[in-house]
């Protein structure tokens, strides 16, 4: 059995190594292989098209997959750490209202402090809002009140201290809000 390029070295060349002359019967052969080359020429491109687009997919794939991957770690831990801003929250009310020279309470103090610094790691913000104009993205007005100090929506003052984890509010502030 003969391949087809051993058909067409065949056809092109003689005995004696010279071109052969043309006759009906090998231009036909040629023109058929010459078809066949352009089908395989064709089905090759066809293939390495179908590849790079599946090559392509599979890189967007991995991208959605990655990313989905971290919106599920920042909700797993924004769900931990809600869990916790109470106890940060008593641990402050505490503090503020220690009473003078008790060793113990320096105690409270640095635990606080840990809890603090361990929630921060994971990219825990406070809020800032004392004092800022209120802004329904990042505070809840628990109360409005009347107020010659400050202008209308100026925040009075903070009744819970709001947390933001990364870029996602988890815990608005609850404030007081100038009339």
């Amino acid at each position: 059995m003969t391949t087809k390029k051993e058909k067409l070295h065949k056809i092109e060349t003689e005995e004696d190594g010279k071109p052969e002359a043309a006759s009906p019967d090998n231009s036909s052969a040629i023109t058929e292989l010459e078809k066949q080359l352009a089908e395989a020429q064709s089905q090759s491109a066809e293939y390495k098209d179908g590849w790079q687009r599946s090559v392509a997919e599979f890189q967007n794939y991995r991208r959605r997959v990655d990313i989905e991957n971290k919106e599920t770690y920042q909700n797993a831990v924004g769900n931990i750490i809600k869990r916790y801003l109470p106890v940060l929250d008593d641990l402050e009310r505490a503090l503020a209202a220690r009473p003078a020279n008790l060793a113990w309470v320096d105690g409270i103090e640095l635990i606080y402090h840990k809890l603090q610094s361990i929630l921060e790691a994971e990219g825990l913000k406070r809020i800032e809002a004392e004092g800022q104009m209120f802004d329904p993205n990042f505070h809840e007005a628990i109360l409005q009140e009347p107020s010659e100090d400050h202008e209308s929506g100026r925040i009075i003052a903070v009744v819970q201290n709001g947390y933001m984890l990364g870029e996602r509010v988890i815990r608005p502030a609850q404030v007081r809000v100038a009339q």
